[in-house]
Parts: structure tokens; C-alpha cells; sequence
């Protein structure tokens, strides 16, 4: 399944300052900010969410609508290597790219591409508000 949006919660989200965040911005069309039910952790300089049962756990973000298929192939390429995540990188890499449902503000969801968090969360800072550029 290849589904037509892209979820980012950290340094790809507008106003991050990072040169791939205006990359996505170029290549991608922001459709509106979204949540996902997950947890979201201080990794280093940069958040790792993961999935979780629990409905009040929500990590906030952005939802991008990709380009066409072979662009779409292209972006996510550029993203998967920010991300260390693909072929190219010893197993287990520490994002792995999932298709997730996301929702908006409005209640809509959809299903998007989101860069999981890979690794253990026990020693790390949960970012309580799920908002990595508020917690920032």
C-alpha cells in the first residue's frame, strides 16, 4: 500500500529550521497539522514516536499530501535517508516507515507514511505534550 500522505512530528516540520524540512515543503503539498495516537520520546536532538493503544496518547504534527507515485518514490527516498531507515543501513535501523492512520483536527483520518521510533523507549524522556517543536 502506498498511501498519498506523509505524517512528520520532528525536525522535517515547518519551522524546525531543518534544510530537509524545505525540501518536503518544495516536493510536497502541507495539507494541515494532524495527530497520531502514539508516544513521543526525546531521542537526542530529534523525537521518536511510537505506536500506543491509549487514545489520550497523541503526538502532533503535519500532514503532507506526496507528489505522484514516481516523484512520491523520490521524496521518500531523500526522507528515508535523513532517516536512516531502507536497505542501505544495518538492521534494525532506528526508524522504520509505517503506513499509520493519522487524524485531523476536523476528525477526518487517513492513512500516511509516518518514520517510527525502532528501539527501546525505557531510558528516554517522554515528551509528554506529544508537540515536539512546543516542547523544543
Amino acid at each position: 500500500m502506498n498511501p498519498d500522505y506523509l505524517f512528520v512530528y520532528g525536525t522535517l516540520r515547518r519551522g524546525s529550521g531543518n534544510d530537509l524540512c524545505h525540501f518536503l515543503e518544495e516536493h510536497a503539498e502541507f495539507v494541515g497539522y494532524a495527530n497520531y495516537q502514539g508516544q513521543l520520546y526525546e531521542v537526542d536532538y530529534y523525537p521518536g514516536a511510537v505506536p500506543s493503544d491509549n487514545p489520550l496518547d497523541q503526538v502532533r504534527g503535519e500532514l503532507y499530501r506526496l507528489p505522484p507515485l514516481e516523484q512520491a518514490d523520490f521524496v521518500l527516498s531523500i526522507l528515508d535517508d535523513y532517516e536512516e531507515y531502507g536497505p542501505a543501513f544495518q538492521a534494525p535501523t532506528e526508524f522504520v516507515r509505517r503506513v499509520q492512520r493519522v487524524q485531523f483536527e476536523s476528525g477526518e483520518s487517513v492513512l500516511a507514511w509516518v518514520y517510527l521510533y525502532n528501539r527501546v523507549t525505557d531510558k528516554l524522556k517522554k515528551l509528554c505534550s506529544g508537540d515536539f517543536i512546543k516542547e523544543r
